[in-house]
């Protein structure tokens, strides 16, 4: 399975973020604790940092090989600091259907909008799906996708039913995004388990979303994430429990003080200055980190050098 990280909160090296800890989202690729599967089909991340030159505009890095085996990563990373980070590596199966170029790295990014994409899941049949969701979709960003998967097609999709920024639209939007998707398969006889845990990012502000659809295109899905875990991979009971299982926020302070790792000084929102997505739990305390359940969004923001944090239930 993919993984995605994302950080607000001081401007802090970004090898402290990608490269030092044991758990970093580099070594994830190799032994993710949560999965039992290799990364193998690139990575990338976008970051913003006062100290760029176009300090407005995410520095973008896409590489279609593992992240554990790009001979890069610690030649540039070391270089960069950043105060808004969304990283990804990717999972995809390796047949003729998989396309492993830059183009197909996430996080993904468009012109007219301050959003950056990242996904850990997938929308099975996305390109018969497109008979009826292009409508849905403006020409602007269709005109800009480039790669050949289904999260740059969501992104384009997503942004052309957003009615603005705020929390409240975004949250909106994905509401829509779903709804028009699940419309789509049962008019196309295409229903099949959808999952999708994005993360949208822009200076100083996360948005993560844990939602999706079941085998029958119900949205209302139920079950122990870890109940269901144990069964075989490719197994319905363990696409099942992926489907269901968290995303996870950590909010802290003095993150810069730990070095080789993703503890902070634990705190709530309002007192932290610094917060983590992510796709599991990267520290040892686990119950330090908010669980983002499925069928929730999370809205992070830095304003005033203090985050402020809204979990809201979706309404799909």
């Amino acid at each position: 399975m993919c993984r995605v990280l994302a950080y607000i909160g001081p401007e802090i090296p970004l090898e402290s973020l990608l490269l030092e800890p044991e758990n970093s989202l580099v070594n994830q690729s190799l032994d993710p604790e949560l999965h039992p599967h290799l990364q193998l089909a690139g990575w990338g991340f976008g970051a913003w940092s006062e100290h760029l030159l176009k300090p407005e505009e995410p520095f973008l890095y896409h590489r279609p090989k593992a992240a554990f085996y790009d001979d890069n990563a610690e030649g540039i990373i070391p270089s960069l600091q950043a105060s808004t980070l969304l990283a990804h590596v990717r999972a995809s199966g390796y047949h003729a259907g998989v396309v492993q170029t830059d183009e197909n790295c996430h996080p993904f990014t468009f012109d007219e909008t301050p959003w950056i994409i990242a996904q850990n899941g997938a929308l099975p049949h996305w390109r018969l799906l497109q008979r009826e969701l292009l409508q849905h979709c403006e020409d602007r960003y269709l005109n800009q996708m480039r790669g050949t998967t289904d999260t740059e097609f969501l992104f384009a999709l997503l942004l052309s039913l957003l009615e603005g920024d705020s929390d409240d639209d975004v949250k909106q939007g994905f509401e829509k995004m779903l709804k028009v998707i699940v419309e789509a398969m049962k008019k196309l006889d295409l229903a099949a388990l959808t999952k999708l845990k994005i993360a949208l990012v822009t200076p100083n502000r996360i948005i993560g979303v844990n939602y999706g659809c079941g085998h029958e295109g119900e949205t209302d899905v139920k079950g122990d994430w870890k109940k269901l875990r144990p069964s075989a991979p490719g197994k319905d009971d363990m696409a099942l429990s992926m489907l269901l299982e968290p995303m996870y926020v950590l909010t802290g302070k003095n993150f810069q003080d730990y070095k080789r790792s993703y503890e902070v000084d634990a705190c709530p929102a309002g007192e932290a200055t610094s917060a983590i997505f992510a796709s599991e739990p990267l520290t040892e305390e686990g119950e330090e980190w908010l669980e983002i359940k499925f069928g929730e969004m999370v809205a992070l923001e830095r304003k005033d050098e203090t985050i402020s944090i809204k979990v809201s239930k979706l309404d799909v």
